[in-house]
C-alpha cells in the first residue's frame, strides 16, 4: 500500500523520520478498518431498539434479570445505555437497605441509566458467572463490558458518586429514556449489511483512503446515525490525524505530560501504531493529573479511542475500569 500523502504536491518535504513513520502508520493500519465488531454493536443495538419495555416495581427503569434475560436486558441495553447491577438475595438485610436507594435513584435518573436486579439464589449461575463474592454488589455494565463495581451498602451520597463517574465515563450522551431506542436506529429498518458499505469496503481492501473516506461521509451525509459508516470513518480520520501528527508527535508529549492537546495527538499516534496500552495510560495520565478543560478534552479523546479499538477488546474494558476510578 502506497504511504498517504495528503495535499499531494503541496506539502513540503518529509524528513526520514517523518517518512519512516508515515509507511509505519499506513503499514499497521493497511485494512485494519475491520467492521467486524461494528456489526456486532449495531446488531446488539437493534435487539435492544426492539426488546419489551422495562416494567418491573420500582418505576419504568428498574427491571428484574434473569439468567434467560440477561443477554437482552443487560449486555444488549447496554450499547444503549448504562446497566447497573444490583445483585441481592432475600435473606440479605444490608440489601434490603441498598436497594430501595438504588430504586430510587433509578427513578431520578429518568433513563440516564437502567437498575438490573439479580436475585442470586434464583439465578445462580450469573452469580457464579459475576464473581459474586458477597452481597449486596453492585456492577456497572457499559458497552457489554464489566466497567466498575462496589460492595457493601455505601451511603447514599458515595452511591450518587459512583453513578455519576459511570455515566461520565460512557461519555454523557445518554437517551432519554429507557426502552432500548436511540435516536436514528430502528430495529427493523437499519440493515447491518447496507450495500452502500461494498464500495466504501473495496477502496479500505485496495488502500485508497480518499476514496474510502469519501464513501463513508457520503453514507453519513444520507444517515448521520448509521453505525457502521461512522466508525469506520473514524478509523480512517485516526489515520489522517497520526500522519498529521508528526515524528516528534510521542516526545512532545512527554516532555509536557499535562497537556491534554500533545497527549491526543501523542495517543493518535500510538494507537496508529497498534500501541493501544500507551495509547489508553497517556490520556489516563492527564485525567488523573488535570482537572478542567485538559481533563475534560484527554476524557473525550479516551471515549474515542475506546470506540475504535472495540469495547469487547479487553485492553478497552481494563482502561474504561481505570477511567471510572480516575473520575470516581
Amino acid at each position: 500500500m502506497e504511504a498517504m500523502q495528503p495535499n499531494r504536491g503541496t506539502s513540503p518535504p518529509r524528513t526520514a523520520a517523518a517518512a519512516a513513520q508515515q509507511a509505519q502508520v499506513a503499514a499497521s493500519l493497511a485494512g485494519a478498518v475491520d467492521l467486524g465488531a461494528v456489526r456486532a454493536r449495531a446488531e446488539a443495538a437493534q435487539r435492544a431498539a426492539t426488546a419489551p419495555a422495562p416494567t418491573a416495581g420500582g418505576g419504568s427503569y428498574v427491571i428484574d434479570v434473569t439468567e434467560s434475560t440477561f443477554q437482552a436486558e443487560v449486555i444488549d441495553r447496554s450499547f444503549q445505555v448504562p446497566v447497573i447491577l444490583d445483585l441481592w438475595a432475600e435473606w440479605c438485610q444490608p440489601c434490603k437497605q441498598l436497594s430501595p436507594v438504588l430504586e430510587r435513584l433509578a427513578a431520578e435518573g429518568n433513563g440516564t441509566w437502567i437498575l438490573a436486579k439479580v436475585d442470586i439464589d434464583s439465578n445462580p449461575r450469573l452469580a457464579e458467572g459475576l464473581q459474586v463474592q458477597s452481597i449486596p454488589a453492585v456492577k456497572a455494565v457499559l458497552q457489554g463490558a464489566l466497567a466498575a463495581e462496589f460492595n457493601g451498602a455505601l451511603p447514599e451520597a458515595e452511591v450518587r458518586q459512583f453513578l455519576a463517574a459511570v455515566v461520565e465515563a460512557a461519555g454523557g450522551k445518554l437517551p432519554a429514556g429507557a426502552d432500548g431506542a436511540q435516536d436514528g436506529v430502528d430495529g427493523a429498518a437499519q440493515d447491518v449489511d447496507d450495500a452502500r458499505l461494498d464500495a466504501a469496503e473495496d477502496a479500505v481492501a485496495r488502500g485508497d483512503l480518499d476514496a474510502a473516506e469519501t464513501a463513508y461521509a457520503d453514507i453519513l451525509d444520507a444517515e448521520p446515525e448509521h453505525p457502521i459508516a461512522s466508525l469506520a470513518l473514524s478509523q480512517i480520520r485516526l489515520l489522517r490525524r497520526a500522519e498529521a501528527a508528526g515524528p516528534d508527535a510521542v516526545a512532545t508529549a512527554d516532555a509536557d505530560p499535562t497537556n491534554a492537546a500533545a497527549a491526543r495527538s501523542a495517543a493518535d499516534v500510538e494507537l496508529a501504531l497498534g500501541q493501544v496500552d500507551r495509547a489508553f495510560d497517556r490520556l489516563l495520565a492527564v485525567i488523573r493529573s488535570t482537572t478542567g478543560e485538559d481533563r475534560d478534552s484527554a476524557r473525550e479523546g479516551l471515549i474515542d479511542l475506546f470506540a475504535l479499538v472495540g469495547d469487547d477488546d479487553p485492553r478497552v474494558v481494563s482502561a474504561r475500569k481505570k477511567l471510572t476510578a480516575a473520575l470516581f
